[in-house]
């Protein structure tokens, strides 16, 4: 089983989007998938929610706790799982480094203004952190460029500003309008708009992520 955190110190960076879209697509993969919503708004709960869905199916809503529960929670999943999602909440460094550190991977997202490197070298710094604590190469970090509007120079750019901070990019996601409206039908982007640009976006994001966790 492979554990993938999303996590940021900053909201409206995508998160919740992209933990819940990486979980349609490994799901058409093949892969039985898990996904704990340990943000205390539940933003993925009430998606799934909103339809029936993939994600209503596999979303389970996680309390604020320890670090013993957390473990609880992603163990009592590995019962079920190939692959467990953890989206996280922002401003409470306590829930996000508790999945951390039982993460095998994490994401960190990160929007086109420049304003979003700040709390991104935050969250960098807490996944640091947690692999010190562990005293392992685990978690892995890996950036995601996240609502790019393509063809600006803030688009352009975020790629080459995330890489000078020295960790690896990988394939970033657009600010496209079906996201949104996939997340009002209670559905993935996969389900709702299969084929589309969004769709190949997450696509190619959760095979460079397979990739990492099958390592």
């Amino acid at each position: 089983m492979a554990v993938v955190v999303v996590a940021g110190r900053k909201g409206g960076i995508g998160k919740s989007t992209i933990a819940g879209n990486l979980a349609g697509e490994f799901a058409a993969m093949g892969k039985k998938v898990a996904v704990l919503d340990a943000d205390p708004q539940h933003s993925l709960v009430a998606w799934a929610e909103q339809g029936e869905g993939m994600l209503s199916q596999c979303v389970v809503k996680v309390s604020r706790g320890t670090s013993d529960g957390m473990r609880a929670k992603v163990q009592a999943a590995d019962e079920e799982a190939d692959i467990v999602i953890i989206d996280t909440p922002p401003g409470m460094q306590d829930i996000a480094y508790q999945a951390m550190l039982v993460a095998d991977l994490v994401l960190l997202p990160c929007g086109p203004s420049p304003l979003d490197l700040f709390p991104l070298k935050e969250a960098l710094g807490l996944a640091l952190k947690a692999r010190a604590e562990r005293r392992s190469k685990k978690p892995r970090i890996r950036f995601v460029p996240s609502k790019v509007v393509k063809n600006t120079n803030l688009g352009r750019e975020l790629s080459s500003s995330l890489e000078e901070m020295g960790k690896k990019v990988l394939p970033g996601i657009g600010q496209r309008v079906a996201v949104a409206e996939a997340v009002m039908s209670g559905l993935t982007v996969r389900e709702y708009a299969p084929g589309s640009p969004a769709q190949e976006e997450f696509g190619q994001l959760a095979k460079a992520v397979d990739k990492i966790v099958r390592r």
